[in-house]
């Protein structure tokens, strides 16, 4: 059994800001890993689907996506966090959730911790900082 994994994208700075809020703040079992180190081939995602959002993968193999993956690394944490994590799955949010998604991952370079990388996708990034950038 693999452990629940979310991976989140390393280069962008909002991301990261945000992982490390949840490293610190929410008691979920789960690995957070940028996808730049993480083992995708292993973790069954592809370059597309990270690039395109977060990432959880549950112990059982389940691939989640964006808000989705959002509500379940929360409903992992238990306690007061399972609550808006469901809540997050249920249709009136969740019909809301991927366009507010969108939206944040659209802007993340404007938001607190965003830099102008956070806007770019992978290939453009390799195009002007160099593979090893990213």
């Amino acid at each position: 059994m693999i452990e629940p994994t979310f991976v989140y994208d390393g280069d962008c700075a909002f991301c990261t800001t945000c992982a490390q809020f949840i490293e610190r703040r929410i008691p979920s079992r789960a690995t957070l890993v940028p996808w730049q180190f993480a083992d995708l081939d292993a973790l069954g995602l592809t370059l597309d689907q990270v690039e395109e959002a977060v990432q959880w993968v549950g112990t059982d193999g389940t691939i989640a996506s964006g808000p989705d993956a959002i509500a379940r690394l929360l409903r992992d944490a238990g306690r007061l966090w399972e609550v808006p994590g469901r809540a997050l799955q249920l249709k009136p949010f969740g019909l809301l959730a991927w366009p507010v998604y969108r939206w944040i991952a659209g802007h993340r370079h404007m938001l607190p911790g965003g830099t102008a990388a956070c806007s770019l996708p992978q290939a453009q990034r390799d195009r002007l900082y160099g593979p090893e950038a990213g």
